[in-house]
């Protein structure tokens, strides 16, 4: 990658890096939409409102009913999954037993409910992103106790089985706001209309480690060639960055 790609690249997640569990850019977000639209705007569903969506959200999850929580996906979600990707990415994921909320942030647009869930894997946190229709309209596990290297590989695999709601849920919440899934399946299948379809990730390189970012290397085999990318991750092994090649490296001639 260009020395010149790679320093923007990396500026943009120093820029796009979480301070905290909630997306300063979705906030902003909610602030302009307001201001823009004047003393008319719809105020922000009510907590009780967000909590019992979020509610009907985590029983479809501890179900594992894949049509119930399919059902459930905002449209930007429906566009590039279905209820057997789902059911097959639940078989993947520990069940969970129990959940409880823990925080609810209404906003105008999206509201974020903060949840613990107690799996058969153990505890992890969550933040649900919520329409006004009470729909998941995006999803972020807390990776941050997670290798860096691991939640790129689980990243990549994604991306490399089609299940793009998934893959986005490993981006911070951001860089979500300006990545649908729909968008996300677009640069991927773009890049493989170069490179030939996926086949396997070769190996994975923490090439870079800072206290607020991280860059992994990714070397990957397609069908016509092999080639990197490379994945820039924040402090809380949110992926805030991703380098999809414009110039995919070209196999050497066989000797």
């Amino acid at each position: 990658m260009p020395v010149k790609l790679h320093s923007a690249l990396l500026g943009l997640a120093m820029a796009t890096a979480l301070g905290g569990s909630i997306s300063p850019a979705l906030q902003a977000a909610d602030l302009t939409g307001a201001l823009a639209q004047g003393p008319a705007q719809a105020s922000p569903p009510s907590g009780a409102e967000i909590t019992k969506a979020a509610t009907r959200v985590l029983d479809a999850l501890r179900s594992g009913d894949a049509n119930a929580r399919y059902a459930l996906f905002a449209d930007a979600l429906k566009r590039t999954s279905s209820p057997a990707m789902v059911a097959n990415t639940m078989k993947t994921q520990p069940k969970v037993l129990s959940y409880r909320i823990l925080r609810v942030l209404p906003g105008l647009s999206n509201s974020m409910v903060e949840a613990t869930l107690n799996t058969t894997a153990g505890s992890r946190d969550v933040v649900l992103v919520l329409n006004k229709a009470g729909q998941l309209a995006g999803f972020q596990n807390d990776n941050a106790d997670q290798l860096s290297t691991d939640v790129v590989n689980r990243f990549v695999l994604a991306l490399i089985n089609g299940q793009f709601v998934t893959a986005r849920s490993f981006l911070s919440l951001a860089m979500q706001d300006e990545l649908t899934p729909s968008v996300l399946q677009t640069k991927w299948q773009g890049l493989q209309r170069v490179t030939g379809d996926a086949i396997k990730v070769r190996h994975l390189l923490l090439a870079d480690s800072a206290p607020d970012q991280k860059l992994v290397i990714v070397s990957m085999d397609f069908q016509r060639l092999t080639d990197s990318l490379f994945v820039v991750l924040n402090d809380k092994n949110e992926i805030t960055g991703v380098d999809f090649p414009n110039e995919p490296v070209k196999p050497a001639a066989a000797r």
